[in-house]
C-alpha cells in the first residue's frame, strides 16, 4: 500500500504539512551527487589551475549555504535549524570526475532529507560552474539521498545499486 501524499489537500491544493505534534528527535540525512568530466578537467581543478579560482572551497561553501537556504528554494519545505552541515568532495578517477557527500543534520520535527540533497545539488552546480571554461561537457548526475536517520518513518540506506526495489 503506498503512502499518501502530504502535501495535497482531498481538492488536490497544496498545503504545508503541519509538524506541531511531532516529536523533536535527531535527524540526520546525507546525499550524494557526480560531477563527470575530462581526465584533463579533473587535473586542473585538483592542482588549483581554475580560472574562477578555488572549485572545492567554493562549492563547499556553496554547497553549505544552499542547505540553509533549501525552505526558500522548495515550496512547502519546513525552515529549519541546522545543526550541521558539512560538504566534502572527493576525486573519483573511474568517472572521471568529483563525487559530492553533503550532510544535514537537525534537532527538530521534521526531517533534512531535501536540505543535504539541496547541499549535494548547488555544490555539483558550483564545481560545474567554476569549470565550464574548460570542460562544457560536464555532467552533473546521481543526485539521490543515500541515508536518512530519525524521525516517525524510521531509517532509510540506499541500495549500493542506487536503485531501490
Amino acid at each position: 500500500m503506498k503512502a499518501a501524499l502530504t502535501h495535497l489537500g482531498a481538492r488536490g491544493e497544496a498545503n504545508m504539512v503541519d509538524v506541531g505534534d511531532k516529536a523533536e528527535t535527531t535527524r540526520t540525512a546525507i546525499a550524494e551527487g557526480f560531477v563527470s568530466m575530462l581526465p584533463e578537467t579533473l587535473e586542473t581543478i585538483l592542482a588549483g589551475n581554475a580560472k574562477k579560482g578555488d572549485v572545492l572551497g567554493t562549492a563547499r561553501i556553496a554547497g553549505i549555504m544552499a542547505a540553509k537556504k533549501a525552505h526558500e528554494l522548495i515550496p512547502l519545505c519546513h525552515p529549519l535549524l541546522l545543526t550541521k552541515v558539512s560538504v566534502d568532495i572527493e576525486p573519483d578517477a573511474a568517472l572521471p570526475g568529483l563525487r559530492v557527500t553533503a550532510l544535514a543534520r537537525v534537532t527538530g520535527k521534521t526531517g533534512v532529507e531535501m536540505e543535504a540533497l539541496t547541499a549535494a545539488s548547488v555544490a555539483c552546480l558550483t564545481i560545474y560552474d567554476m569549470a565550464k571554461a574548460v570542460d562544457r561537457a560536464m555532467v552533473i548526475s546521481g543526485i539521490r539521498l543515500v541515508e536518512k536517520t530519525g524521525g516517525k518513518s524510521g531509517d532509510y540506506k540506499a541500495n549500493e545499486s542506487g536503485v531501490d526495489a
